[in-house]
């Protein structure tokens, strides 16, 4: 069996001399805090006039108003910044606290976005907003910005999370699973699905790809922390990932293309059903994640470019020669 520990041992993809490219975070979270009842007229004129990309966005995809319909907007935003029904208010002001600092997660994204530049140069890095999301989106998509919903990052046991999400889910709401989820969203994105096939094989792979390529550019980090697991999850499937896999091709699963079978194994959940009541959400990535760890091993010569671009999920598995 192949020692592979999250993190590809012994091979180097990118030089210790890299400069970091320089990132900046736009606090649109603090610009919102900046509204009052008193003036919101003005104040919403003023962020509009500040952040004439963003504040429409917003306005549109977070609380859902026309970005043309001031009136509208001018009773709802403090509303929205003051419910207390929903807890907005204190999460707000807790949001205030936890990143009065972003120097951390600037610092790891722009380190992320510099080692990405040096596999794919053509990459344009977007501008990055932090944003109040009401619960609504960890991560936002614009042409060319990223926008952090900073409110779903508070710390896995804050209290107003208990009404808004399950217990599984509250593991990668903490500030330092950011850096992660920026740049595992944006391949995912950049590097999109192109097979024509819809196996869960297929899927698989392109999906441990992916992961493989993040845990590259977070070396440093765990296995565990990229996949967003417990260390004691990740330990579960390392400890039982021959009897996993042989439950796999015994039911001849690999090869479905069934929506319950390819939602089972590659969403999120509090366990892969599929496999047992103890194998965390999104083992069927872990196993891609596995076989391109192993396909990397038993092929030096090919690097990271090649492998995301490799489409013949079958060739990568028998290629990795992936025997837990």
């Amino acid at each position: 069996m192949l020692a592979l520990t999250g993190c590809q041992k012994g091979r180097t993809y990118f030089p210790k001399d890299l400069k970091p490219q320089e990132l900046d975070i736009v606090r649109f979270d603090n610009a919102l805090m900046n509204v009052h009842e008193a003036t919101v007229a003005q104040d919403i004129r003023v962020l509009y006039d500040e952040y004439p990309v963003f504040m429409p966005l917003w306005v549109e995809d977070i609380l859902g108003i026309p970005s043309a319909d001031t009136a509208y907007l001018e009773q709802a935003l403090p509303e929205f910044l003051n419910d207390t029904l929903y807890g907005f208010k204190a999460t707000n002001a807790r949001e205030q606290e936890v990143f009065a600092d972003i120097s951390d997660i600037q610092i790891a994204i722009s380190q992320a976005f510099t080692r990405i530049q040096y596999l794919y140069p053509e990459t344009e890095i977007p501008t990055l907003y932090l944003f109040i999301s009401g619960f609504n989106a960890p991560i936002y998509f614009g042409d060319e910005l990223i926008g952090i919903g900073a409110d779903m990052y508070l710390g896995s046991d804050y209290e107003y999370y208990n009404r808004v999400v399950y217990d599984y889910q509250k593991q990668t709401m903490r500030k330092e699973c950011i850096p992660v989820d920026v740049i595992s969203a944006f391949l995912f994105r950049t590097l999109p699905y192109t097979s024509t096939k819809s196996r869960l094989l297929d899927q698989m792979i392109y999906r441990g790809k992916v992961m493989y390529l993040t845990a590259q550019i977070f070396d440093k980090l765990p296995g565990y922390e990229v996949m967003g697991w417990t260390k004691d999850q990740w330990d579960w499937c390392v400890k039982n990932e021959e009897a996993i896999w042989h439950l796999v091709m015994d039911k001849r699963d690999l090869f479905k293309t069934e929506s319950l079978v390819l939602t089972g194994y590659l969403n999120d959940g509090p366990f892969t059903s599929e496999v047992s009541q103890d194998a965390p959400g999104r083992l069927g990535i872990w196993l891609g994640w596995r076989i391109a760890e192993s396909y990397m091993a038993h092929n030096e010569a090919v690097s990271l470019q090649e492998l995301m671009a490799e489409g013949d999920a079958q060739k990568i598995l028998e290629e990795s020669y992936y025997k837990p």
